[in-house]
């Protein structure tokens, strides 16, 4: 049986793991590291048709992509800015509602983020690593057991192999078989909600605007790309999901059309329609012995704020600065006081976000009377106070909070 030793191993070559990868890689390329991925990896075409699923990147993932080397890659590739950003409530007359506006020109940046496909990224990361001598990729390979032991972990994949390393790090996902195997046990609560994604054709250009309205069943947003269409994130009850995906063409396009308050005018066709269950979840614990946790697999988040892979690139960041400094002082990145640090910066702040996520997305999904009023009342009077209304974009865009050194600089 073939038996290896690594610096760091990585389980889940997504996108935060590659991530990680990469930035540790880039800064210590005498690291030996290893990522373990259970699918083979997705051809990625630039000219060819567009991944379903896509994130909004803030400004703060993107110097982070940056300094992990994909960005230029990505950006070559196709990706669209979004400039402005448009929310508002379906509650109330129409003209009358509480309405918010963010343009990236009154806090004088270029943009306030882009909207990128989810396997461009991907494929930029992996590119990237190819590069890099010192990350080895084993896909599709699947991780059967962990054996934490004083000086390294024991990592036994399904085909047998086992890999020794200093450092694990599960970085596989919502459903991450790694959190269950080190043990760490996690909160949180299912929503009664599936969304809607596809990407749509609509009679009016998007004009690099973001756009987001709250509907009594959940949020539904109109996402720029590259190619002029948008992609939608429609969050509904999980019988109106499974109703929206597999009704006609025609049927859906007018159902859009409308619960968009026609805003992009008529939406005149669209992509392939796919739905996922939403959830809250996180970890309770990040870290065990030679173990840490990132992205998904320690917290899974509401998508209506677009903060989930966001999050999990400030993990990947803070995770491999924590990690590059215990090296370069001579200290085990293994050691459990070093994966401390990490879950101490990381974990409030993403608890943070996930709560806030929440208290959004439940006083926007629902029909009371008082909760319309305190809504439509709360989006004007943050519209009004730009001192108020600068925290949030700044927030969104990733650039409040203790940040790692790569997201502060581009």
């Amino acid at each position: 049986v073939m038996s290896r030793r690594c610096d760091l191993l990585v389980v889940g070559g997504g996108m935060v793991g590659s991530a990680l990868a990469a930035l540790v890689a880039e800064r210590e390329p005498d690291m030996a590291i290893v990522v373990v991925e259970a699918k083979p990896p997705a051809a990625f075409e630039p000219g060819g048709p567009y991944g379903i699923r896509v994130s909004a990147i803030s400004t703060a993932s993107k110097r982070i992509l940056k300094a992990s080397g994909a960005w230029s890659r990505i950006e070559a590739a196709r990706v669209s800015p979004y400039r402005e950003m448009r929310v508002w409530d379906a509650a109330g007359p129409a003209g009358g509602h509480g309405a918010i506006h963010f343009d990236s020109a009154e806090i004088g940046t270029a943009d306030l983020g882009h909207i990128v496909e989810n396997d461009l990224i991907q494929w930029g990361l992996r590119e990237q690593i190819r590069e890099l001598p010192s990350v080895k990729w084993l896909a599709p390979a699947a991780i059967a057991d962990l054996a934490p032991e004083r000086d390294v972990t024991t990592v036994s994949l399904e085909d047998g192999r086992r890999i020794q390393a200093r450092l694990v790090v599960g970085a596989d996902g919502a459903g991450s078989r790694t959190r269950l195997l080190a043990g760490s046990e996690t909160g949180g609560w299912a929503y009664e909600q599936h969304a809607v994604v596809a990407h749509v054709t609509t009679a009016q250009p998007h004009a690099e605007v973001a756009r987001q309205r709250f509907l009594p069943t959940g949020p539904l947003a109109f996402l720029p790309l590259a190619d002029g269409r948008c992609s939608i994130v429609w969050s509904t009850t999980p019988d109106e999901a499974a109703a929206l995906v597999a009704m006609p063409e025609a049927d859906f396009l007018a159902r859009l059309t409308e619960a968009s308050d026609a805003e992009l005018g008529e939406i005149q066709a669209c992509g392939q329609r796919a739905s996922f269950p939403l959830q809250l979840r996180f970890a309770r614990r990040y870290t065990a012995q030679r173990f840490a946790l990132i992205g998904d697999a320690a917290h899974a988040v509401h998508p209506l704020a677009g903060q989930g892979v966001n999050m999990g690139f400030l993990d990947a960041a803070s995770l491999a600065e924590t990690l590059c400094q215990s090296v370069e002082t001579g200290r085990d990145p293994g050691d459990a006081a070093v994966l401390r640090r990490y879950e101490r910066w990381r974990k409030g702040e993403n608890l943070a976000t996930l709560l806030s996520c929440d208290a959004i997305g439940r006083l926007f999904s629902n029909d009371r009377e008082l909760l319309k009023v305190t809504r439509r009342m709360g989006l004007s009077l943050v519209n009004a106070a730009p001192p108020l209304k600068n925290q949030f974009i700044r927030r969104a865009m990733g650039l409040v909070g203790d940040l790692p050194r790569v997201a502060r600089t581009s």
